[in-house]
């Protein structure tokens, strides 16, 4: 009896240029619409540059300029003074507030517009009731403030987008050390300065980390800026493209909005380049017990932004569907939102797990060449995570260039040789929105899946190959199997963010194609608040779920700044600068 052969391996070296060969194909698959955007705003008609500059440009930077600004000021005074608030003070409601404070992070800021403009129409519930109050009849009468607006935009956004920078520091507040803080206070500083003098200064990493998300957000925002008449970047995009008909001017807009993205990037990272955090925990900041109003009062000021940014709208999206469901029930077209939104998001989500694979595996088997092939590698993990900092709507834009020309490269070849034609295979279809998710949310596969590749020794790879394991062995049974909770967390935050994703759906969907998100934007359009209630509840359930688990974490203080690292048993040269929150991050 003969036993059987063992399998041949492929030599080591060929294993790992492979799996460097397809980390470089990963991050070529990112940078080709960055690429293209480039090539069609070069080439555009001669006019077309001097129109933008003339009409276009000017009022879409200055309501940008002012919208970002606005944006940026109250998310750091309200993330940093409620992380603030939450860690040095106690007071009645502080343990439930304090992961309570995350749940905005479950509203994408399209909805929550879409919310506030039902409920502070002249005819809705708010007016409504003001007018009655003071006897007032006629809605015009009220005065009261217009939510279509620069200040309601930066408001409403605001309220959503604080938690970037609110978990981020409260982080940093938990973990810092103690006795730092007490010395000051044994100096002679009150409470307030020692936030201004030793808190926040300490905390500027953190803070400019989740401001820094907050602002990508907010200059990757459609639906709420253009619900509330504010003119941005993106929305003329948008505006240029689908209703004047010129994919050129978009181009042209789009390059113009990448440069100020990435100048925002490359300012984050200097202004964190020499940032680090002290490795010693001599004991936490004990919080000193309010009484009376400043009890009372600390209690309102944590509990305003969880009713403004998260309870208000969601109890009136119920309130809301519950009267459409009541009246006419599940609508075709909802169900049809429902199973399209789901099975995208579902592919999207494996597929970019896939292709984040590629680049892990790489980044892991070029640690044991040493740091020099680390650095190589993690130029790739770099460039593939370019696509979360490029807004969606430019992802669009860049990505229609390249896929229409394969398509007709296909097609001409198969006319020429067949006599067939196969109109658009890529562009136009499904496949272009799947590839738009997936350059997007790359960035948080590879954050995920690399912060669980650092907890992994490199000797265990060195054990393995000691007893006859090589690349493909390591990663079947070692290195996937030790991955799998990274991987489960990073999964669930990709297929959240694919279903609430708005921009690059708008551009890329095919014809009669509906999801939740555009159902919901189609609705908002035509004023039908009741009829996209539904659709704006589900998205707003299914963001619940990483919320959840991101309050369960930080609850035990397990959300926490960490370092870069180029030690042997953290994987990697150059570790994603920052955990924002407890689940994976981008890093640029």
């Amino acid at each position: 009896m003969s036993s059987r052969p063992p399998p041949r391996q492929m030599p080591r070296g060929a294993q790992e240029r492979g799996w460097r060969l397809a980390g470089m194909a990963v991050a070529l698959i990112v940078l080709a619409p960055i690429l293209a955007i480039v090539a069609v705003a070069s080439g555009a008609a001669e006019g077309v540059w001097p129109h933008l500059v003339a009409y276009v440009l000017p009022e879409a930077i200055r309501q940008t300029a002012i919208l970002v600004a606005g944006v940026g000021i109250l998310v750091v005074t309200m993330g940093t003074g409620l992380a603030w608030l939450v860690v040095a003070y106690d007071f009645p409601g502080r343990r439930l507030l304090e992961w309570a404070l995350l749940l905005p992070l479950a509203m994408p800021t399209y909805i929550v517009a879409y919310a506030y403009l039902d409920i502070l129409h002249p005819v809705g519930p708010v007016q409504s009731l003001l007018r009655a109050a003071l006897g007032i009849t006629s809605p015009r009468d009220l005065g009261f403030p217009d939510v279509r607006s620069m200040g309601g935009c930066i408001l409403l956004l605001s309220f959503v987008l604080y938690p970037y920078v609110y978990a981020s520091v409260r982080a940093t507040f938990l973990v810092q050390a103690g006795g730092v803080v007490e010395a000051s206070h044994s100096l002679g500083a009150g409470r307030f300065r020692t936030f201004l003098s030793i808190a926040v200064p300490l905390a500027r990493p953190a803070i400019v980390a989740g401001t820094t998300l907050a602002l990508l957000e907010t200059l990757n925002d459609i639906g709420a800026s253009e619900f509330l008449g504010v003119r941005t970047l993106t929305v003329s995009i948008y505006t240029t493209w689908i209703n004047r008909g010129s994919l050129a001017g978009a181009a042209q807009i789009a390059l113009f909005m990448l440069a100020v993205v990435m100048t925002l990037v490359v300012v984050e990272r200097i202004a964190r380049r020499h940032a680090d955090y002290a490795d010693a925990e001599p004991g936490r900041l004990k919080p000193k017990r309010l009484q009376g109003w400043a009890a009372v009062t600390a209690t309102v000021m944590a509990a305003l932004p969880v009713l403004v940014g998260f309870l208000i709208p969601v109890l009136h999206l119920c309130n809301e569907a519950y009267r459409r469901l009541r009246f006419a029930g599940f609508s075709h077209n909802l169900v049809d939102a429902i199973r399209n939104t789901a099975s995208l998001a579902v592919v999207a989500t494996v597929v970019t797990l896939v292709l984040a694979t590629a680049i892990i595996v790489a980044l892991r088997l070029a640690a044991q060449r040493g740091p020099r092939e680390v650095r190589r590698v993690g130029m790739l993990a770099r460039l593939a995570s370019l696509g979360y900092a490029v807004p969606g709507t430019v992802l669009a834009i860049g990505l229609m260039v390249p896929l229409a020309t394969i398509d007709n490269a296909i097609d001409a070849a198969l006319r020429a040789s067949l006599g067939l034609s196969t109109g658009l295979i890529f562009s136009g279809t499904v496949f272009a929105l799947i590839y738009a998710y997936a350059m997007r949310f790359l960035a948080l596969a590879i954050g995920g899946m690399e912060a669980g590749l650092a907890k992994m020794p490199l000797t265990l790879d060195d054990a393995a190959r000691t007893l006859g394991a090589y690349s493909g062995g390591l990663i079947r049974r070692i290195h996937l199997p030790l991955l799998w909770p990274a991987m489960a967390s990073a999964a669930i935050l990709i297929f959240v963010d694919c279903m609430k994703e708005l921009p690059a759906t708008l551009l890329l969907r095919p014809l009669d194609f509906e999801t939740l998100a555009t159902q919901l934007y189609a609705e908002a359009s035509r004023g039908t608040y009741e009829d996209g209630a539904v659709a704006a509840l589900l998205i707003v359930l299914v963001g619940f779920l990483p919320v959840v688990g991101l309050a369960r974490l930080s609850r035990h203080g397990f959300v926490r700044p960490r370092r870069s690292s180029s030690r042997r048993g953290s994987g990697t040269d150059s570790e994603i600068d920052g955990d924002l929150t407890a689940g994976p991050q981008p890093g640029f």
